[in-house]
């Protein structure tokens, strides 16, 4: 669990018990891979000769699912990872930050964000940015190979079926967050049960779904779907 910040005492950066993750007792931080260089705005702080970035729950749907409790920790400095979803880099400069000897291949359809996440891959070398269509994996499938970590966050219809177009993307015991936002699959649906659809559509396709994390209060109608492959 993260430690609140005592009223009075300073509190310093220390690691979690998520590899890569640190706390100060109120918020979350990163060891920023480029040091001096903030991605979005992002407060630096410096200890003992080592500069972190403050991660955001409101901000990155990944930091909002540690700070909810979750259990699911398949990041190393080594993993490789397909971020479906990438936007302009936010969630995925914090996953490079985890991942410093891995690869993080990002992939992007819109062309105004897709130019932020270039310009973040110039400074960040574990990341490769793709411009492409998440629900077409065919069109960047020999970019890719097998992955330990497949990550989505989409906000249109049928996220579960994109998800498992590019679930054969996982290697044997890799692990997937589909970030789902329960709107955009059907507006009309209470959120839960556009969950539970999700979970029984994964897990009718052979994946072992483990979790199932509402992530409000940081996103609200959002869930973090955990699954496996066997």
């Amino acid at each position: 669990m993260i430690a609140r910040l005592a009223v009075g005492r300073p509190m310093f950066v220390r690691p979690t018990d998520r590899k890569g993750v640190f706390t100060d007792g109120s918020w979350l931080y990163t060891r920023n891979l480029v040091p001096g260089r903030s991605v979005y705005g992002e407060a630096l702080r410096t200890e003992g000769r080592v500069e972190y970035r403050r991660w955001d729950a409101e901000r990155s749907k990944l930091a909002a699912y540690l700070k909810r409790g979750g259990r699911a920790w398949p990041f190393h400095p080594k993993a490789s990872v397909l971020y479906l979803g990438a936007a302009s880099g936010t969630t995925v400069s914090h996953v490079s930050d985890l991942c410093p000897e891995g690869i993080l291949v990002a992939v992007e359809i819109s062309p105004r964000p897709f130019r932020d996440l270039v310009s973040l891959a110039e400074a960040r070398t574990n990341v490769i940015p793709i411009l492409g269509d998440a629900a077409r994996p065919e069109s960047y499938q020999a970019r890719v190979g097998h992955v330990d970590v497949l990550y989505q966050d989409l906000a249109q219809r049928d996220q579960e079926g994109i998800f498992l177009r590019n679930a054969g993307f996982l290697r044997p015991g890799g692990t997937g967050f589909l970030m789902l936002k329960a709107r955009s699959a059907d507006v009309s649906a209470h959120p839960r049960e556009v969950y539970a659809a999700a979970r029984g559509t994964l897990g009718k396709a052979g994946l072992v779904v483990d979790e199932v994390l509402p992530l409000d209060p940081f996103e609200t109608d959002h869930a973090a779907i955990v699954v496996r492959t066997t």
